[in-house]
């Protein structure tokens, strides 16, 4: 599991991150919520090692990597995939090169591999023989998709999606949420899920939290969040202009 305790952060003298508590279990889906700038983003590159807290502490698989060195952090970075915001494609490279890209640079796999690899990994999202285009000849939901083939082409223990269904339209964002449900259940993956896409979040996770004022406000299963008698997570999930929230910018 993953396991984070007291965790701070700040940017310029502008706390991000205040106390950050949460403990993800092993194979299950959770989602983080919350509103723009609140630092879900920031959360996640503290938990796959790219940014180090001034405060507390993560765990992964037991082990606390917040005072790790370049290679050990290395070896824990190998147990995570990630599915950036903008897919975060290499223009320049083919899709089967994007796809390898990390195969190539962290391991010692030989070409047939790493090609059995691609071959492997992109039915897996849906696509199939595309190896050869160019991530300009893509559609945005096909770049999500050969994005995320690349994030389990490590085969993963732990996958992070970044706002997976930001810049698509909502029928291909349903088919990512589609493809979060598969995967979990076929490869056995521990997925974190960053998003304020309400509709995503009720269909992929087991488990809801909403990060608010740099601390987890409510955590629950999609029914508890659903339910919850929380004003400040009522009114984010309903989409309120009026309620707490509002009334803290107007302070």
């Amino acid at each position: 599991m993953i396991r984070i305790n007291n965790l701070h952060k700040s940017f310029v003298g502008n706390k991000v991150l205040r106390g950050v508590n949460l403990e993800i279990k092993e194979g299950e889906t959770i989602t983080i919520i919350g509103g723009s700038g609140c630092g879900k983003s920031v959360l996640l590159k503290h938990i796959v090692g790219l940014l180090k807290p001034e405060i507390g502490e993560i765990e992964i698989d037991g082990q606390e990597i917040t005072r790790l060195g370049m290679e050990e952090l290395a070896e824990v970075q190998k147990k995570f995939g990630m599915l950036f915001q903008g897919a975060a494609l290499f223009d320049s490279l083919t899709v089967g090169e994007n796809i390898s890209f990390g195969l190539r640079m962290l391991t010692d796999l030989d070409e047939k591999e790493i090609k059995r690899r691609v071959s492997e990994k992109l039915p897996l999202v849906g696509l199939e023989g595309i190896e050869q285009l160019m991530p300009a000849e893509l559609s945005g939901g096909m770049k999500k998709r050969v994005a995320l083939a690349r994030a389990i082409a490590m085969n993963p223990k732990y996958i992070l999606y970044d706002e997976p269904s930001t810049g698509i339209d909502p029928i291909m964002a349903d088919v990512i949420n589609n493809l979060i449900l598969d995967l979990q259940k076929k490869l056995k993956i521990t997925s974190i899920v960053v998003t304020h896409d309400m509709v995503s979040a009720y269909k992929v996770s087991d488990r809801i939290a909403m990060l608010y004022q740099g601390r987890i406000e409510e955590i629950g299963t999609p029914e508890e969040i659903k339910e919850t008698k929380n004003s400040v997570v009522r009114q984010f999930i309903t989409g309120s202009s009026e309620g707490p929230i509002k009334m803290k910018l107007k302070e």
